[in-house]
């Protein structure tokens, strides 16, 4: 048994798709018209045949409830390792990406908590 997809709930599938790429760096994988939406999905670019992250419409009124009592909560929906946090911190600060949380030793990891603008917090850490 292997992952190969993993979702983050998203509010626009454009949005989220420009802020996956241009910001984050992942590269697009699979755009397939399903309906009103599509079957978005993202990848490493250091591992283009991994883990896809879809970017799944929040639609369902249960996403929403879901995701806006999580965001309230200060809970990120998932989380990305990084090689070094202060450098991937300090790019995505000049970007413009919203942190609520700056980098912080917890552990035997730093993570860092970030706003991806799609109504999700994410997690970045490093071991």
């Amino acid at each position: 048994m292997k992952i190969k997809l993993s979702s983050v709930l998203v509010d626009d599938q454009d949005k989220a798709l420009k802020f996956y790429t241009e910001v984050l760096g992942f590269v697009k994988k699979t755009e397939i018209p399903v309906g009103e939406f599509r079957w978005l999905t993202v990848v490493s670019r250091d591992e283009p045949d991994s883990t896809e992250l879809v970017l799944e419409p929040d639609a369902n009124p249960a996403a929403k409830t879901y995701k806006k009592a999580i965001f309230e909560q200060g809970i990120p929906l998932t989380a990305f390792q990084v090689d070094d946090i202060q450098e991937e911190y300090q790019k995505m600060k000049r970007l413009g990406v919203r942190f609520t949380q700056e980098p912080t030793q917890m552990g035997l990891v730093t993570q860092a908590v970030f706003d991806d603008t799609c109504g999700n917090l994410i997690q970045i850490y490093q071991v």
